[in-house]
């Protein structure tokens, strides 16, 4: 592989013209948004007890990818599935918080005092959402103090991890919503989880800066942290119309081959009505596409994960 100009590692080469997969009128298997035949994923079998929690960061500096909607809705269809899931708000802009219908603003205690208060424990922190299974630890503008605060800490890159330790065995999956940065609170993320999901727009910038996070979490994973490995990329707001977006994604899969995980979320004009709802998808809007796109990754990522 010949590495990028301007992204070692990562060799983009020419975008090739794909094209939208054919009506196979031979019987064969018909093929995905991935080019790879589809694949259906069984509902899963109900957990009879929960924990240890795999704790997966959900990850990308670029913004305007689909972090925060990615986390609340397949936080919220790993819900519906029987999985108790804690969703953990990293983001000053307090976005995941904002987006389950939390005042986040007017908390006394967040994330950021969980991380720099001893005092102060995860319980303190933690909300019941209006889903079944699904805790949040909020967030707010205060943690955007964190970074410069954590600097002069001992294991400051453990914080994070040392904070949710003791109530890992409550949960089956913890996700972390990270910041569109790759500052000392991702690299806190990425030190205490044992995966990352890295959700990516279909679109060309996105895929140029797949480099720079693949080689964070590589030095992460050999510095701090052993455990981590990538678990997948999701391609969000995917339009099979246009041919750019056919293109990324066919790149993207001849990259990265498997770890791109066969469901794609395509736009729709649900997911914003949803963040001024302050609701998930999957129960907003539960017969929408997009409700039924974050319900099939989730049983893939139950799969991936638990199979």
């Amino acid at each position: 592989m010949t590495p990028d100009a301007d992204n070692p590692g990562l060799d983009l080469g020419e975008l090739r013209h794909a094209q939208p997969p054919a009506p196979r009128a031979d019987g064969a298997v018909p093929l995905g948004p991935t080019g790879r035949p589809v694949r259906e994923f069984p509902d899963p079998a109900p957990r009879i007890s929960h924990g240890p929690a795999k704790v997966i960061a959900i990850c990308n500096q670029k913004g305007g990818v689909g972090k925060t909607t990615t986390t609340i809705n397949l936080g919220a269809s790993l819900a519906s599935y029987g999985r108790r899931v804690l969703l953990v708000d990293l983001d000053p802009q307090g976005a995941l918080s904002a987006g389950l219908g939390v005042a986040h603003h007017e908390l006394d205690l967040t994330v950021h005092n969980l991380l720099m208060e001893s005092a102060v424990s995860a319980d303190d922190v933690l909300l019941r959402t209006r889903v079944d299974g699904l805790d949040l630890l909020p967030s707010n503008i205060d943690l955007s103090a964190a970074e410069i605060q954590l600097v002069n800490e001992v294991g400051r890159e453990q914080t994070l991890a040392r904070a949710l330790h003791p109530i890992l065995d409550r949960y089956d999956y913890v996700l972390i919503d990270c910041q569109p940065s790759l500052g000392l609170l991702t690299v806190n993320a990425l030190a205490c989880a044992e995966s990352v999901i890295i959700p990516m727009e279909c679109e060309y910038f996105s895929l140029r800066g797949l480099a720079l996070l693949t080689d964070t979490v590589e030095k992460v994973r050999d510095r701090l942290n052993f455990r981590l490995r990538l678990a997948g990329i999701v391609v969000t707001m995917y339009d099979s119309r246009t041919l750019h977006a056919r293109d990324v994604m066919a790149r993207v899969v001849e990259v990265f081959g498997d770890k791109v995980y066969d469901t794609a979320i395509s736009r729709t004009v649900r997911f914003p009505e949803t963040s001024v709802a302050g609701e998930p998808i999957t129960s907003w809007a539960p017969k929408s596409s997009g409700a039924a796109a974050y319900r099939q990754l989730a049983r893939e990522v139950i799969e991936r994960e638990e199979g």
